[in-house]
Formats: C-alpha cells, structure tokens, sequence
C-alpha cells in the first residue's frame, strides 16, 4: 500500500511539473494568491495582488491579517493596528531565466509596508490555467519601530505563507 501511495504521488508530482500553462507571462500577467501566515507570534491570513509590468517584473499589494496570536498575561489584546498590515510589493520572476518549467516560477522581491521595508522569496506551481499552489517567506529589512516588543512583532517578524494562486490574465 505504501509502495503505490508513494507512487502516485511522485506521478502527481511529475505530471503537475509538466502541465503546460504559466506561472508567469510577463506584462499583463495577474495572480491573486490567498494563504495561511505563520509566525511565531501568531498565525493568520494574507492576500496579494500582482500584475506584470515587464518580462521578468510584477508590482502588486498585499494585506495581512493576524487571528490566532500568543496572548502575554501583562498585556490587553492586541489592536487591529496590530493584527493588520498593508505592503506594496515588487518581484522579479526567475522561472525563465532560470529555465524552470512554465508552470513553476520562483519570485524574490521586497515590500514595504505599514510595519516595516523588508524582502520575500517565493515559488508558485500551476496546475493549470487558473489554479496553483504557492509558498512564500517575509522578513524584515529595517523595522520602523526599532524597540519593536510584544504585539509589536506581529506581521513584523520572519513569516512563511502557504496557500493557492489563482491567475486572473486576460491572456
């Protein structure tokens, strides 16, 4: 049983590798990516828009918000202020010019946000046209709160998102 359980999956593996469509065309392209944030603080949600502006360039914005958080005895909870985040963000997509597949692409970038300026790193694969998988890890570059304590760290820390990607091109 577990002999054909590992089979399937490496066929589902190499053939979702192999589907023809594209994690990223270029100008016009469009992905909107919704997942689940992990942080040491706190787990939550998060939402990005990107559209391409260039052959390997895409611009967007993202949102955040924390739900589930490590409450602190001393503390009151903590404020929408606190839970919630905003960035525009910047990517430049290797999967050309690395020569990965179509449907994968792996996106570095920076943002700068409500809490701080910082980088990311990305990968997406899609299944088909419309739908794929995603993982992405933040961190922060430079805090704007340099003496940054409790809640003050949530969507201000080292993350990692994971969650689906859905491609909105007209192409």
């Amino acid at each position: 049983m577990m002999k054909k359980t590992v089979i399937l999956a490496v066929m589902t593996f190499f053939g979702a590798v192999q589907a023809q469509t594209d994690a990223f065309i270029g100008r016009g392209d469009g992905k909107v990516q919704i997942g689940a944030n992990f942080q040491k603080w706190g787990t939550g949600i998060q939402a990005s828009l990107d559209r391409g502006l260039g052959e390997s360039f895409s611009f967007g914005v993202q949102a955040g918000y924390v739900m589930g958080f490590k409450e602190f005895d001393y503390l009151d909870k903590p404020k929408i202020g606190d839970r919630f985040d905003v960035k525009v963000r910047a990517n430049a997509h290797l999967g050309d010019v690395i020569g990965l597949p179509q449907n994968f692409d792996i996106y570095p970038g920076l943002d700068l946000g409500l809490k701080n300026f910082g980088g990311h790193i990305g990968a997406r694969l899609f299944f088909n046209k419309g739908l794929g998988i995603f993982a992405e890890t933040q961190f922060p570059l430079a805090r704007y709160n340099k003496d940054a304590a409790d809640y003050d760290f949530l969507n201000n820390q080292f993350n990692v998102t994971i969650g689906a990607s859905f491609d909105i091109s007209k192409k």
